[in-house]
């Protein structure tokens, strides 16, 4: 299974991402040395949504979409 997930980040800015081990890559966003920048600068980041998707494909076709969505639009869906 993988996932699509909403971020909030310290500065309450969002975070989309996607991936197969929704837990250990949260930790990875809180805690690694490596792994996505914009995270890294922005701790602690909490999970506000996720979404689950049978195939990689899929979930990276949800977050590019969640990306392309205004900050209104993200919110809305965090929401629902």
């Amino acid at each position: 299974m993988h996932h699509t997930y909403i971020l909030r980040c310290a500065d309450g800015t969002l975070y989309v991402g996607c991936t197969n081990d929704l837990k250990k890559r949260l930790r990875e966003h809180n805690h690694a040395k490596s792994g996505a920048h914009y995270t890294k600068i922005r701790r602690p980041v909490s999970l506000v949504w996720s979404e689950a998707h049978r195939t990689l494909a899929r979930a990276r076709e949800r977050e590019a979409a969640l990306k392309r969505m205004t900050r209104a639009e993200k919110l809305m869906v965090i929401r629902k």
